[in-house]
């Protein structure tokens, strides 16, 4: 929830209802290309919020891979959960497919949530999965994670979040606080992160892969115009024609 809204002014008319300490724990990973679409690790409070079962939510079916944790924290061992049955399964179905050498490089920064020694806990068959951990105070400026990409998928979750709520409230006679009430949930949420993680993941492929400044507007028409995504041996072919000097 963002932290400065008109909720706050309303929080105490709410009773029993306090949005403000309700959050959620989103990681993100990546490969340079962005072709490669690893489920988000996700760690709420609860393991089965109410809405989940008004809206027949099953979370084996959800974009992102469910977890819970009684302070939303990630942890050491939700990681190795993560790292083992999404990070390892994709990355090996997507090496398979594109034919490439069996070897991947995991970054990661220095949270307690990242164990060290992560390759123990790694099982054979993916023995091919090395870690590097980043130095101390680093983060910033070497992880890949933090260059724009967190904060653009933010931007543009905030964007989806706000467009939602301008339209329900101009709409029809409901206030903002009934709104966050009553008309936002975890489910609604869920939702707003997955349409947020397609503009983010259309943009990095075509924008930072490529050096091109995309727009908001940019992003919605090629998404309504192109179903089909670039590709490794796409973006390979675009460099290709790029350093031979010609124009894609």
């Amino acid at each position: 929830m963002p932290r400065r809204t008109f909720i706050t002014a309303e929080e105490k008319r709410l009773p029993g209802h306090k949005p403000m300490k309700d959050r959620l724990i989103l990681a993100f990973c990546s490969n340079a290309s962005g072709d490669c679409k690893i489920k988000p690790l996700l760690v709420y409070h609860s393991e089965n919020p109410r809405a989940f079962k008004a809206h027949k939510v099953i979370k084996e079916n959800l974009p992102m891979m469910w977890r819970t944790n009684a302070k939303a924290w990630v942890t050491r061992q939700l990681f190795i959960d993560w790292v083992k049955v999404c990070f390892g399964r994709t990355v090996r179905k997507y090496l398979e497919e594109k034919r490439l050498p069996m070897k991947c490089l995991l970054v990661l920064d220095n949270t307690p949530a990242h164990p060290p020694g992560l390759e123990e806990y790694l099982l054979a068959e993916y023995s091919f999965i090395k870690v590097l951990y980043l130095l101390p105070n680093t983060t910033p400026l070497l992880q890949p994670m933090d260059q724009q990409v967190i904060s653009n998928f933010k931007t543009l979750y905030m964007k989806h979040l706000f467009q939602r709520c301008f339209q329900v409230t101009e709409s029809t006679n409901i206030t903002l606080g009934e709104f966050w009430k009553d008309r936002f949930n975890i489910v609604i949420c869920l939702k707003l992160i997955d349409l947020a993680c397609l503009r983010w993941l259309t943009s990095y492929i075509i924008g930072t892969s490529m050096g091109l400044e995309v727009s908001a507007v940019d992003i919605d028409e090629i998404i309504e115009e192109h179903h089909e995504e670039l590709t490794t041996d796409d973006l390979k072919e675009l460099e290709t024609m790029q350093m031979s000097g010609i124009n894609p």
